[in-house]
């Protein structure tokens, strides 16, 4: 087993997890199998607890793992399954270890961070690293690992004003430790180190400067880790001279040093890499440069294809994100790349309208009349009206009024998780006349409950405890468009995360007044999709289809979102169409009769879209 480790320096933010994904994109074009980890040193044994606005969106996994959001860079860009053991936490190993401690594995040893600690993240890496990813046989022969956090910046103590070098995260040092160790274990040529810096240009004197990128070198060496590789985050391409001094002071080669300066979308990374011969530097490091006697070279067609087409979109497609992290993209990483991926397989550039869901609310007309005047103004703007998931009762009146203005206005619309449950409660509240509908996360009391608490949650415990991971929902209406844009499949295997449902004792009342409930589990009694019929789109889900678009393969629900919004969904919904069946088994034709189941068994680009300004990303 080879591994990549790659760290970062200077600030956060520079695109490690991009970085680590674009390298494991050239290794596996290169031929080589490849698996990923990645480190967030906080104590928390996962990411499922914490805000969005502390740590960007969770990102879910089939086996139900709630993990950082870099996780999902790894399966988008290599089209692989990663389990919740491809995420180490600080609280998970020290977790693992108390557990072998009280089981008394360790024979009444005093247990420390050196060795018990840095034994256990190495154990950790080794195994995990030998678990296959891509739905085939064996082992991978590359691991690729995340260390998240920076390496190398300036501390200053309350008793010492001088500063000291650090690893920027005082949680991060058991993990370096380690690492330092696991280069040694593993021994010369199965071990990569890349390390990425920032090579600022100030604007007063213009020019590109070197001093982090050397400070943080400096720092990672003092910590026992020595860089085979700099990746160098600048705006413009780095000047000749620059390199020069980056080689001669952080000792590294000139062909070792990486340049990834911005470009126009976050799918030419892995084609800049190529293109300044990154996979040679690394390959041979890990004394994998030939197969038999030929060099490996990286085939990148599809990603060389994707990237120029997306250059060249003209035709745009607007699509109103309605939600309450409107001022943290991150928030909605996965829903944004998923749109991208729709978009561009339908060949229209992405507009996204960011639509605070309080500011569409009736108090705001009073409170922040500017700001409420400016949400509708782009909700009615816009081609299409996403609601994306989320949790808690802020905003949420904003979101079912936005369900409710796509419902009247034949605006298409794509609910997810919440807000397929909101659209749910304006179809109450609009349609059958129950003006007190509610979810019962909002108004425990209400008594019109369309939506409840599942059974089989719990209220005293909310880590891991929703219902997680990869479901299977079954088509109950094959010649509705989602069983459409499914390639008329039997069912859909999605990733979930929610603790309330749909009341399924008020469904007879839903379906008698219009509603459908196309995809329901395989008990019959959870409600997975619903859609309006007559209307050009209005789908609503339980799950989360976001989780499993891919650059190649875009989520069904998403293109059918943008076809609508485009006016290609009549031409998307043709049997002659390319679309994308998620599921690995064959379709079948649609019968005339319903199949029922047994109830057993933006103005600027912005990372690849266009915003409306409204938040500023880097």
């Amino acid at each position: 087993m080879k591994y990549v480790l790659v760290t970062g320096g200077v600030v956060s933010g520079l695109g490690k997890g991009v970085t680590a994904s674009s390298i494991g994109v050239v290794l596996k074009a290169c031929g080589l199998r490849v698996t990923t980890i990645k480190i967030d040193p906080y104590l928390n044994t996962d990411a499922g607890t914490m805000s969005p606005f502390e740590h960007g969106e969770v990102f879910v996994l089939d086996d139900g793992g709630e993990v950082d959001l870099d996780l999902g860079n790894y399966e988008r860009f290599l089209d692989i399954k990663l389990t919740r053991d491809n995420n180490i936490t600080t609280g998970k190993i020290y977790q693992s270890v108390i557990n072998k401690e009280r089981r008394g594995d360790y024979l009444g040893k005093t247990i420390q961070v050196v060795p018990h600690i840095t034994d256990e993240i190495q154990d950790w890496i080794e195994r995990v690293a030998m678990n296959p990813v891509d739905g085939k046989e064996g082992s991978p022969d590359v691991c690729v690992i995340e260390l998240g956090g920076t390496i190398g910046d300036k501390i200053f103590l309350s008793h010492n004003d001088s500063g000291i070098l650090d690893a920027g995260d005082i949680e991060s040092m058991p993990f370096i430790e380690a690492l330092g160790q696991f280069s040694y274990r593993v021994g010369p040529g199965n071990f990569c180190l890349v390390h990425v810096s920032l090579v600022p240009v100030l604007n007063v004197v213009g020019e590109q400067k070197t001093k982090p990128t050397q400070h943080s070198v400096r720092g990672l060496r003092g910590l026992g880790l020595a860089p085979d590789i700099l990746a160098c985050r600048s705006t413009e391409p780095l000047e000749e001279n620059v390199k020069a001094k980056l080689s001669q002071f952080c000792h590294v080669p000139v062909s070792s040093i990486i340049n990834l300066h911005d470009v126009t979308n976050i799918w030419h990374i892995p084609l800049l890499l190529r293109d300044q011969r990154a996979h040679e530097a690394i390959l041979k490091v890990l004394d994998l440069q030939f197969v038999g006697k030929v060099p490996r070279e990286p085939k990148l067609v599809e990603w060389t294809e994707r990237a120029s087409k997306f250059d060249k979109l003209k035709a745009t497609v607007k699509i109103a994100m309605v939600g309450k992290y409107t001022g943290l993209s991150d928030s909605y990483l996965s829903v944004l790349k998923a749109l991208l991926h729709a978009s561009v397989a339908m060949g229209r550039k992405l507009v996204v309208e960011w639509v605070p869901s309080c500011d569409l609310e009736d108090s705001a007309a009073k409170e922040t009349p500017e700001a409420h005047k400016k949400a509708w103004k782009l909700l009615k703007g816009a081609e299409g009206i996403l609601v994306p998931g989320g949790f808690g009762d802020r905003g949420v009146q904003g979101k079912i009024l936005a369900a409710k203005y796509a419902r009247e206005n034949n605006v298409p619309y794509l609910g997810i998780c919440l807000g397929m449950q909101i659209a749910v409660i304006d179809f109450a509240r609009s349609i059958m006349k129950l003006p007190g509908a509610n979810s019962t996360e909002f108004d425990p009391d209400t008594m019109s409950p369309c939506v409840i608490f599942m059974p089989e949650g719990s209220k005293t415990h909310m880590g891991a405890t929703m219902r997680l991971g990869s479901r299977r929902t079954f088509f109950h209406a094959t010649a509705c468009k989602s069983a459409k844009l499914y390639g008329n499949a039997r069912f859909v295997d999605e990733r979930h995360r929610h603790r309330y449902e749909v009341n399924p004792e008020m469904v007879p009342e839903f379906e008698k007044a219009g509603l459908s409930f196309v995809g329901k589990d395989e008990s019959g009694r959870r409600m997975e999709i619903i859609e309006l019929p007559g209307h050009k789109f209005f789908i609503g889900v339980q799950f989360h289809p976001e989780f499993k678009s891919r650059p190649g393969k875009p989520s069904p629900l998403f293109l059918g979102l943008i076809a609508a919004a485009s006016g290609q969904l009549e031409t998307l919904l043709q049997p002659s169409s390319n679309i994308v069946n998620p599921n690995p088994m064959p379709r079948f034709p649609i019968p005339k009769k319903t199949i029922y189941h047994a109830k057993k068994p933006l103005d600027s680009l912005v990372n690849g879209y266009f915003a409306n300004g409204n938040v500023i990303h880097t």
